[in-house]
């Protein structure tokens, strides 16, 4: 397929190198059937510890967070690193919480590992709290905790008497 020639050489040699000018028929190339497959397990993108971000984040994919977060973070998987801190909601499909967060959570699966502390109410269809994990705030089943991100919460019971009236 490939000739060696060298361009110093003269004579009917070049004649190849105006060939190659000629149009050549389009080359095909072979996709592996991974990448048209639908999304399979790639490695997470990685906050590294001493990163620190203000605002959201929002992404299809995998998310490993070990630095500091003051926002939002919405994924379909989320490990909050022994060194991370969150402060703002996240919500995913499968959240491990190893660091701290601070704010609500919301995820199909959601497991607490013994180095977890977590402020804030928890939304789950299934969840694991090992020993040693520290939280405070409210659990609540929901069969789909994705599906909206308002969570009904029951009006203070001054108000309430205050609109019976």
């Amino acid at each position: 397929m490939f000739s060696k020639t060298r361009v110093t050489e003269p004579g009917p040699r070049q004649q190849p190198a105006a060939e190659s000018e000629a149009p050549r028929p389009e080359q095909s190339y072979d996709i592996p059937a991974t990448a048209s497959a639908p999304r399979a397990r790639s490695t997470p993108s990685v906050l590294s510890a001493d990163l620190t971000v203000t605002g959201n984040i929002k992404t299809a994919g995998d998310v490993q967070i070990e630095g500091n977060v003051e926002g939002d973070i919405r994924a379909h998987q989320l490990i909050v690193g022994e060194t991370a801190t969150i402060k703002g909601e996240i919500v995913a499909d499968e959240i491990v919480v190893n660091g701290r967060v601070v704010g609500r959570v919301r995820g199909l699966k959601v497991r607490l590992s013994a180095s977890a502390r977590v402020e804030g109410d928890i939304v789950h269809k299934t969840i694991a709290i090992e020993s040693g994990a520290h939280f405070e705030g409210s659990v609540q089943r929901q069969e789909d905790p994705l599906q909206n991100g308002i969570t009904p919460k029951l009006a203070p019971p001054a108000a309430r008497a205050a609109g019976d009236e």
